[in-house]
């Protein structure tokens, strides 16, 4: 049995020089493999409408209504995730999994159906209520499977695999757009239907059970309506901004003050009610190691996007060539991402120390956009491919080690909440990293346009449209002399997206500094879990507690 030690933190911890794993049965290994196949599948989702809106718009005559197709998935995302993790804690894990999963398939079975806006818009958003559930979800059950020493391991399978389905997305959505559009919702489908029997049969996970009319009083509803209500605000402003209004309109300067007031009262009436059942508690700001790893978590989630973004940008603009090649050419990101996650997990479950991680990882995520600036129209395909190594190495070392940091100084009693705004903020920061490297792109070309001799493409790529042409055969049929001026702006305006990149990343390093050391728990210390047989039998303590006890046979 490990010893019990005291945290500076003030929570208890259990200590083990050489964490021993408990076996893992059957059972566990499918719950986590649909863990990870959902978790792809809602990633994939997300990304996959980036390629597949241009035919969706003509196919639907969608018209101007396209942004709020596009955004209508991320909104919902969004904004439910801290409610839905105060709602984990009072039905438990099981029954909030399984409906997601059910409500995203909902959702995917209307946008794949849809012969119009209004119903593609609602389509997207019932897909986007069960994506939220589902990202929170994989993250909060594996947490209830493993003590925190092991979280690292299985964190980064299960990140790693939904970090492959937002990159994945665009190609299979361009692979998919050339046949039916309509099979990028309906693809979700079979997946769904393989993911629930598993869920069903064999996620059985124990909760404290409680009375119906106890729901009432144990949901913090004025603080998720302040929350949702703020978010969505400034997430409008977000993704209208420079797109269909400029940013100086009172249209986005509106709904960002309103995001921002509202954002701060909800904090404010969280603190007020502390005490009682708060759905984002504030003692989970309360140390610095949580709140420098909820920051870390929000700006690599952010720089996954901004990179995810703008490499195809250089692919198809300035190298020229098809959006299934500049797929093709992403590869190296994308293999690396994956065993470098899981890599970096072992790592965390031998040694127990994440703060080495983090720091190779922002030194990395630094390095990487800054070694980008680098890039010319005829870069070695060697020369690329490693550039994305080591930006994708730096992710892998940050995306699974980021949760387990974050709740090393927080009690069980919190896994839940912490889970729940860990969750949130990775959606957000998902939404900065294309907002905010599309505002620097946009506004360097506009800068450096002077330099195109031909004024009618000058106008044509200024205005924020050298992004959307980027994707287009307008680059690659002009005149050679335009050509090469037009090519030039794109390489100056993708240099000032990286080193914006390196100025993010570079912050990091500062989290990493102000974090400390927080021994990770060896024992599993939670009232969730798998069930086990002997708890059938009604043997455990926790069958005396009064806890629900599902049927389960491993």
């Amino acid at each position: 049995m490990a010893a019990a030690v005291p945290l500076a933190d003030g929570v208890s911890d259990n200590v083990a020089s050489a964490p021993e794993p408990s076996r893992k049965g059957p059972a566990f290994w499918l719950v986590i493999t649909s863990l990870c196949l959902i978790a792809f599948t809602a990633s994939l989702d997300g990304s996959i409408i980036a390629i597949a809106l241009p035919q969706i718009s003509s196919s639907l005559n969608i018209g101007d209504k396209y942004v709020e197709v596009a955004n209508c998935f991320v909104f919902a995302q969004t904004v439910v995730q801290p409610g839905i993790a105060q709602l984990c804690d009072i039905f438990g894990r099981r029954w909030p999994m399984i409906i997601a999963v059910c409500i995203f398939a909902l959702g995917s079975g209307v946008a794949g159906g849809a012969n119009n806006t209004a119903t593609i818009i609602a389509g997207r958003t019932v897909q986007g209520l069960g994506s939220g559930g589902i990202m929170l979800m994989v993250e909060l059950i594996v947490c209830d499977l493993v003590p925190l020493r092991e979280r690292g391991k299985y964190l980064g399978i299960v990140l790693s695999t939904a970090a492959l389905g937002s990159i994945a997305g665009p190609v299979i959505g361009g692979a998919l757009v050339e046949r039916d559009w309509r099979w990028c919702f309906y693809l979700n489908l079979p997946i769904c239907a393989v993911v629930l029997p598993v869920q069903v049969f064999f996620l059985r996970i124990k909760h404290i059970t409680i009375a119906w009319r106890d729901v009432v009083t144990r949901v913090d509803w004025i603080g998720n309506i302040v929350f949702i209500g703020s978010i969505t605000s400034l997430l409008v402003a977000l993704t209208f901004g420079g797109t269909v209004y400029p940013w100086s309109s009172w249209r986005i300067i509106l709904p960002i003050v309103l995001g921002c007031v509202g954002w701060i009262a909800f904090h404010g009436y969280e603190y007020y009610i502390r005490d009682a059942n708060a759905c984002v508690p504030p003692r989970v700001f309360t140390n610095r190691t949580s709140v420098s790893a909820f920051y870390m978590i929000f700006v690599t989630s952010m720089l996954l996007q901004w990179v995810c973004f703008f490499w195809p940008v250089y692919f198809l603009a300035v190298r020229g060539v098809s959006l299934v090649r500049t797929g093709v050419d992403f590869l190296p990101y994308m293999f690396l991402l994956i065993p470098g996650s899981a890599i970096a997990g072992i790592v965390l479950s031998k040694t127990g120390h994440y703060r080495p991680l983090h720091a190779v990882g922002f030194v990395l995520s630094t390095l990487g956009p800054g070694l980008n600036t680098l890039l010319k129209e005829n870069t070695y395909a060697g020369a690329w491919a490693m550039l994305q190594i080591v930006d994708a190495i730096g992710r892998a070392f940050i995306l699974p080690t980021t949760l387990p940091a974050i709740l090393a100084s927080l009690s069980e009693k919190d896994v839940a909440a912490a889970t729940g705004m860990y969750s949130f903020l990775r959606s957000f920061g998902y939404v900065w990293g294309i907002t905010i490297p599309a505002v620097i792109f946009n506004n360097r070309f506009s800068q450096l346009s002077y330099r195109i001799s031909d004024p009618t493409v000058s106008q044509t790529l200024s205005g924020g449209r050298a992004y959307e042409f980027s994707t287009g055969p307008y680059v690659q049929t002009l005149e050679p002399g335009v050509k090469s001026e037009v090519l030039g702006v794109y390489l100056e305006a993708l240099k000032a997206v990286w080193y914006g990149a390196m100025a993010f990343g570079a912050s990091g390093l500062i989290a990493v500094a102000i974090e400390k050391h927080v021994p990770l728990r060896t024992e599993l210390e939670t009232e969730y879990g798998l069930e086990t047989k002997v708890e059938e039998k009604g043997t455990s303590p926790r069958a005396e507690s009064g806890r629900e006890e599902d049927s389960y046979g491993a």
